[in-house]
């Protein structure tokens, strides 16, 4: 006989899953009348709490699935040990997988994840992600996911910075700078996080009056070799560029390799901003400035919510990290 779950008695006395969690762990959050019916209910139907779940709620083991692009990339790693330890403190054990930034890698990961009967799965997208079925199918099975860094405009929840809002600011601050002429260097064009970055790019140019020039947007892959050649590439134009804003850190390296290697001098004649961390803002000499975001704080937001689904909270939900800029040698002072 199937024993009753806490989604028969949420569908039953139509209220939310989140409710019957809470009242069955007497929680706040739920009125005394709705506790007593939804502690008769779940006694008259013989239920009990899954000891093998990590919840009330999913048939699962205490297992995390964490997807990412590249778990050698120290943003990312940053983001895992963070999952981690938020992970470890409420007693779940996380599974790392790298998808080497390729979306068949991805499917074949996240299958595998639901074979495994992981309590959730945490996920940032390949830059060739453009169908979800894989993601739809981890939600039709009802287990808990969450998008982090690299989003999609799916109903999932999600933990995202301000893409577009910091690009528009990096890009007022090189105009304000004295630049005319700014680049942007970007992921695959696939990637919501590339589009948001480049609409506040081109944001920033209307708003200032300056004209938008389709050369100056180059968006292949967040690689060094796309990097190097789309930076040759813009600094061989007639009019190549006076600054450049890089959306990803090995986009901002090699930038900035690519640049030297002419003999220009940053910032005097070209001017950089980076998507980076804080110590390979630091490496090369002059230091790039960078937008500084923070990984930390993404990696507790992302555990954190896809917690609340395991325990009942059954909102899909999009948070927003802010960034900040961080102003190194690479940008001339205003």
């Amino acid at each position: 006989m199937k024993k009753i779950s806490q989604r028969d008695i949420a569908k039953t006395l139509g209220v939310n899953v989140s409710s019957v969690s809470r009242a069955l762990k007497g929680q706040k959050g739920v009125s005394e009348e709705l506790r007593q019916k939804i502690a008769r209910m779940a006694a008259e139907n013989g239920y009990q709490a899954n000891v093998r779940a990590s919840s009330e709620r999913y048939n699962t083991t205490r297992l995390i699935g964490v997807v990412v692009p590249d778990v050698a990339f120290n943003h990312n790693s940053q983001i895992i040990k963070r999952i981690e330890s938020e992970a470890q403190k409420a007693g779940y054990l996380c599974i790392v997988t790298d998808t080497d930034d390729r979306y068949d890698n991805e499917v074949e990961i996240v299958d595998k994840l639901l074979d495994l009967q992981v309590a959730g799965v945490i996920v940032s997208l390949s830059q060739e992600t453009t169908d979800y079925s894989h993601l739809l199918r981890v939600k039709e099975r009802n287990i808990p996911l969450v998008l982090f860094d690299r989003a999609a405009d799916v109903n999932v929840t999600s933990v995202v910075i301000n893409d577009a809002d910091s690009a528009r600011q990096a890009t007022h601050y090189l105009i304000d700078g004295g630049a005319q002429r700014i680049a942007f260097l970007g992921a695959s064009n696939k990637l919501k996080q590339t589009a948001d970055r480049k609409h506040g790019y081109l944001e920033a140019l209307r708003e200032r009056n300056i004209p938008i020039r389709k050369e100056l947007v180059r968006c292949h892959d967040a690689s060094i070799n796309s990097g190097l050649t789309d930076t040759l590439a813009l600094l061989d134009l007639p009019e190549p560029p006076d600054a450049v804003i890089a959306s990803h850190g090995l986009l901002a390296l090699s930038a900035y390799q690519a640049i030297t290697s002419r003999k220009l001098r940053i910032p005097d004649d070209v001017a950089i901003i980076g998507y980076m961390s804080d110590w390979v803002s630091n490496m090369p000499t002059p230091r790039i400035s960078y937008v500084k975001q923070n990984p930390k704080e993404i990696g507790t937001k992302a555990f954190r919510l896809l917690l609340g689904q395991i325990n009942g909270d059954d909102r899909v939900r999009r948070m927003v990290v802010k960034t900040r800029l961080e102003i190194r040698e690479s940008t001339r002072n205003i």
